[in-house]
């Protein structure tokens, strides 16, 4: 029987999956849930130290002569600093090692209660990772986030078990706090426990595996999120037609920086509904940070039943999906590289990536149901390209960045394009069929526009920022500067307040929305540019906005120029909302 404290059980399944043997444990009341899981534990030989000072090197002798991971369960207050000699020896000689720190609630730290201390960072910088599990398991996404603290934690001791051979080693810290009352052994097993693999930097061992599972996948499918500029052979393999989309499903967004213009995810998305015909078996997942929320519910909704790898290029658990199986460390140009330069020897056997010549091609004799699930993919995003492509909006936010890229794709020379966050990266989504720029990293409005001036200095290509109001103002001072050249160029989208909030529902209820939480405002850019050098145009109608956007791709200038366009936001709002109604109507 096992302990009823759900953190307790997540943090032992993890334990036993993970392949540790071997516990060493201190004496305490607090820590008495988890020694006594750790004991029922069938493969966990449990060893008792009274003193934690010496159970900390106890612990280290045993990973020595083991070359495997060992916990050393300690319960709550001075107990754990009592570790610390012992970690920072195992830190510096490259032991795993797995502290266990049993915890008092965040809640009582600093209330003169028995054994109560700030603990979660209590061994810094001695440990290579250290996080604090979640008091209580109460839904889903906590039972997620436990499992996925524990598996980020011991990954990273790069023991005998952790399928990294060329890791460096070393201890982590993993804080349970634990609430009254302690004593409650009810549970009859563990739980079925998610184990997250990650597999070493860019070898060709992890690439040969990562390939094999995307072969054997019937319904695969690749996700792109947000990628530096996009290399020449991405860019041949994921165009239409390339090696990509001919045996899998490649759903990516502007931020991705790939050669097929506007995916329309969201739209195929409200297209499909809830038809598990469009389900993956296989989610492979490259790159960076996502902009569409629908697209991100269906991924974490569609993958609790499939096999999810990640691929990144610092190795950090970034789940997605909240299903990660497999993480690979790496990008999409080297595992692409990695294909392109195998042989059919390198596959076992796995002809189906290789062409004739000996290079990779995954559009070579995919299986009829691999087939059938990328034609009926194929199909659907087929379908909202061509309505969104025949949508014509009236004169608002969404119609002015539309006319802006179809003018841009007329220009013969180089260009960069930034858009900010919030509403202005969501029209990209819809209109953009080039790589776009955004600072999508914590998603915030500051410093868009800087971003895209300090990447006009620095290029001497045409730099177009697309901007919100509110953005553009909290950024203001981004023109304050000696060193724009005229080969900057601003569309500030001006509805006269955060235009997005209208459309969050429930929020219309509020007296306040518009004041208060959308900042409503009667503020123009047009002293910020006399008062910078900043060119200023103005347009207040759809025939003014043609006339500035064209001024802006075509007249040369020595410093930056400017294109104000003043929409309603009630008519921005109706123009995205009449735009998705298309597919939810076309759903029937």
């Amino acid at each position: 029987m096992y302990s009823d404290k759900e953190n307790v059980n997540i943090l032992t399944a993890l334990l036993v999956a993970k392949g540790i043997h071997h516990a060493v444990v201190c004496p305490g009341s607090r820590n008495a849930p988890i020694v006594h899981n750790l004991n029922e534990a069938p493969s966990i030989n449990c060893h008792p130290v009274t003193d934690e000072r010496s159970a900390g090197f106890y612990a280290l002798g045993m990973a020595q002569a083991t070359g495997e991971p060992v916990v050393v369960c300690v319960t709550s207050g001075t107990a754990l600093l009592n570790l610390a000699p012992a970690v920072a020896e195992a830190f510096y000689q490259q032991v795993p090692l797995v502290v266990v720190s049993a915890d008092r609630p965040k809640r009582w730290i600093g209330q003169l209660d028995g054994q109560t201390l700030p603990q979660e960072d209590a061994l810094q910088p001695f440990v290579r990772k250290a996080v604090a599990l979640p008091v209580n398991v109460e839904d889903e996404e906590e039972r997620w986030y436990c499992n996925r603290l524990v598996n980020e934690a011991l990954m990273e001791t790069g023991g005998r078990n952790a399928l990294e051979p060329n890791m460096v080693k070393g201890p982590v810290h993993i804080n349970v706090p634990i609430d009254e009352p302690l004593f409650s052994f009810t549970t009859t097993q563990l739980p079925q426990e998610r184990v997250v693999r990650r597999h070493a930097g860019m070898q060709v061992g992890d690439y040969r595996l990562l390939a094999e599972m995307m072969e054997k996948a019937e319904r695969l499918m690749v996700v792109v999120g947000q990628n530096e500029a996009i290399g020449q052979l991405s860019r041949l393999a994921l165009k239409p037609g390339g090696r990509l989309p001919g045996r899998a499903v490649v759903l990516a967004e502007s931020l991705a920086g790939l050669p097929t213009g506007p995916v329309h995810v969201e739209e195929a998305l409200s297209l499909i509904g809830d038809d598990e015909q469009y389900w993956p078996d296989t989610i492979v997942y490259f790159g960076g940070t996502l902009v569409s929320k629908r697209m991100k519910r269906f991924l974490r909704k569609v993958s609790a039943g499939a096999l999810v790898c990640m691929v990144n290029p610092d190795g950090l658990v970034r789940d997605v999906t909240m299903h990660l199986d497999h993480l690979f460390t790496g990008n999409l140009e080297s595992f692409l590289r990695y294909l392109e330069n195998s042989d059919s020897s390198d596959h076992s056997g796995n002809s189906d990536f290789l062409d004739h010549s000996g290079n990779s091609d995954f559009s070579g004799s995919p299986s009829a149901k691999s087939f059938a699930f990328s034609q009926r993919w194929r199909e659907v995003l087929q379908k909202v390209r061509v309505i969104a492509e025949d949508y014509r909006p009236a004169f608002s936010q969404m119609a002015v960045v539309d006319y802006f890229e179809q003018q841009l794709e007329d220009m013969e020379y180089d260009f960069d394009v930034h858009y900010a966050n919030s509403a202005a990266v969501r029209l990209a989504n819809i209109h953009a069929w080039h790589p776009v720029w955004c600072n999508r990293g914590v998603n915030g409005i500051d410093g868009s526009l800087s971003t895209a001036a300090g990447f006009s200095v620095a290029s001497d290509d045409k730099v177009f920022c697309v901007i919100g109001d509110l953005s553009f103002f909290y950024d203001q001072n981004a023109l304050w500067n000696q060193n724009l050249r005229g080969n900057l160029r601003i569309i500030v989208l001006n509805n006269g307040k955060g235009g997005i909030f209208l459309s969050l529902p429930g929020l219309e209820q509020s007296c306040v929305r518009d004041r208060l939480v959308a900042a409503e405002h009667h503020v123009t850019a047009r002293g910020i540019c006399e008062q910078n050098d900043v060119g200023y145009l103005k347009a207040t109608n759809m025939e003014e906005a043609r006339m500035g956007i064209v001024t802006l791709l075509v007249e040369e200038r020595q410093r930056p120029l400017l294109l104000e366009v003043f929409t309603d936001a009630d008519a921005d709002a109706k123009a995205l909302a009449q735009y998705f109604n298309l597919f939810e109507r076309k759903k029937t």
